[in-house]
């Protein structure tokens, strides 16, 4: 279960035969996101676990297991930024049962982005789906 937008990443990657390209695919996406509000950049929306500063901050219309999921995410690195951007195309418009289901390890290597992310950066990517899991399964719940 993947997104229109999340598809159009890929069927962008799958035409960008080279990681170069890719990378800076990324970092545009993440350019190209709206900027997190400072006054959203606390503690409490901050990311543990990631080698940069990162923020998620959930917004939820509706409630229960139907709720749609929607967040915002910033980072102070560029490529962060265009993971972020990536997660936002994979879990934005669910609702949050759906964003628990969602296979994010799968998805994200239909990118070629595990085995081209550092070890550093892929534990960042794996707090960053985990926080969306949980923000999703506390609303569902």
């Amino acid at each position: 279960m993947a997104s229109p937008a999340f598809e159009e990443i890929a069927e962008t990657f799958e035409f960008l035969d080279d990681w170069e390209d890719r990378y800076r695919h990324v970092i545009e996406m993440g350019k190209a996101m709206p900027p997190l509000p400072e006054a959203l950049r606390v503690p409490a929306t901050k990311v543990e676990g990631c080698a940069s500063q990162v923020w998620i901050v959930p917004r939820i219309e509706g409630a229960g297991a139907n709720a749609i999921f929607h967040f915002q995410g910033e980072s102070d690195a560029l490529i962060v930024r265009g993971l972020i951007a990536i997660l936002h195309a994979l879990y934005d418009g669910l609702t949050v049962s759906e964003v628990v289901k969602v296979d994010a390890p799968s998805a994200l290597a239909r990118l070629g982005l595990t085995e081209h992310l550092s070890s550093q950066r892929s534990n960042g990517v794996r707090a960053m789906v985990e926080r969306i899991r949980i923000l999703a399964a506390a609303e569902a719940a």
